[in-house]
């Protein structure tokens, strides 16, 4: 077949004819293959770097996707000249796109055999992402906690995104309970010789806060500055959100590859609480959650500074109904002028108004779940989130 080269360097070559061959080749000639994805136990050794397949370029109609289905309020996400204002160069990617994406490109060599995620540490988000970015992701193996024979075991992964400059934009810390691999196979192990720029002293990168004119400030609330909060202060997000089938595309649209969150007959086939219909992945109640918060905790935020450990108690399905509750734990003069930061404690339930699980259950519902066995107290069947966050946000203009 001869190939000529047109302007630009593009091959150019007459297009064939397809012609049917099936009925000529004798089915039985080959060998067959089922490819499997993902790692058991033995396949992840402490220091272990895994360098994840693809990468992820995020446009400008994703990004802003992203934050109306997930009911962010923050205009930083929504709007470039609101963005610019406050010295950013373009509208943000929202930090939990970000996280969502950088998680789910690690998924295949992670956790798409994992029977449970079993929570998040550490999360810091050190630069912007924007629309037109490219987001690649590796992981580290810090450890391997076996259990006995024939038992899961838990993955400790530290995972790095950066951009297309090479720079780190989040990094995070996960645990995962593994299964064993029964029987021999060939293991399946990462390369601990591979680049891993982790920062052990992160900075977070941002542009000063210019002034502000009338009109910016007219774009947000009045009483969501840094001063309208208090310590102790709960705050009852009144919407929730019914999550539907819309979970199953948006699984794959953040890269994420676990069968669990969208084949039905995958997740019939598991034994215990994960099975039935697909679970709805925990990053976008995340998301969810997060996003129902933002009228009342981070409209006037600047920057989402990270999260402590965080955990998702109960799984979610399509159907469910989720919302969220918010308690100021601690505030802070901020490092730049006019802003200060903000620590707080983020609750999720599923399935009765948010209102309701706080008078039921009253101090309980800020106890970490797995802390209640040793306190004599009941886990929340309704809670299905908890994690601590800090926001950078802006004071009261003058």
């Amino acid at each position: 077949m001869a190939i000529s080269k047109n302007q630009g360097s593009m091959a150019k070559f007459k297009a064939p004819i397809i012609e049917e061959k099936s009925a000529s080749v004798d089915a039985g000639s080959g060998n067959r293959f089922q490819k499997e994805y993902g790692r058991y136990l033995q396949d992840f050794n402490q220091g272990d770097v895994f360098i994840h397949p693809r990468a992820f370029t995020v446009d400008r109609s994703f990004a802003q996707e992203y934050a109306t289905v997930f009911h962010d309020a923050c205009p930083l996400f929504l709007s470039a000249p609101y963005a610019q204002a406050h010295g950013f160069s373009d509208l943000l990617v929202h930090p939990l796109q970000v996280f969502n994406i950088v998680l789910s490109l690690g998924v295949q060599n992670n956790s798409e055999k994992a029977i449970a995620n079993l929570g998040y540490y550490n999360v810091q988000f050190l630069r912007p992402v924007y629309p037109g970015d490219t987001i690649t992701a590796r992981s580290r193996v810090l450890d391997r906690k076996e259990r006995g024979e024939g038992k899961p075991g838990i993955v400790h992964v530290k995972t790095l995104g950066m951009n297309q400059k090479g720079e780190i934009v989040i990094q995070y810390e996960r645990k995962i309970m593994i299964p064993p691999r029964k029987g021999d196979g060939a293991s399946q192990g990462g390369d601990p010789k591979a680049p891993f720029p982790e920062v052990n002293d992160p900075q977070v990168e941002l542009p000063d806060l210019p002034k502000l004119s009338s009109d910016v400030i007219s774009q947000t609330g009045s009483d969501t500055y840094f001063e309208n909060f208090s310590v102790g202060d709960i705050y009852i997000h009144k919407n929730m959100r019914t999550i539907t089938d819309e979970h199953v595309p948006w699984t794959y649209r953040m890269g994420n590859t676990h069968p669990l969150h969208y084949d039905r007959l995958y997740s019939q086939s598991l034994s215990g609480p994960m099975s039935g219909e697909p679970i709805v992945y925990g990053g976008l109640v995340f998301g969810w959650l997060s996003g129902m918060a933002s009228r009342d905790i981070s409209e006037n935020m600047l920057w989402d500074l990270g999260y402590t450990e965080g955990y998702h108690t109960q799984p979610a399905i399509s159907g469910d109904t989720v919302g969220s509750i918010t308690r100021i734990l601690a505030l802070e003069d901020g490092p730049m002028a006019g802003t200060g930061v903000i620590h707080a404690q983020f609750i999720g339930v599923k399935n009765q108004r948010p209102a309701e699980v706080l008078d039921e259950h009253g101090a309980d519902l800020f106890i970490k779940e797995n802390d209640k066995k040793n306190l004599g107290k009941e886990k929340i069947p309704a809670k299905i989130f908890e994690i601590e966050r800090k926001i950078l946000i802006k004071k009261r203009p003058s």
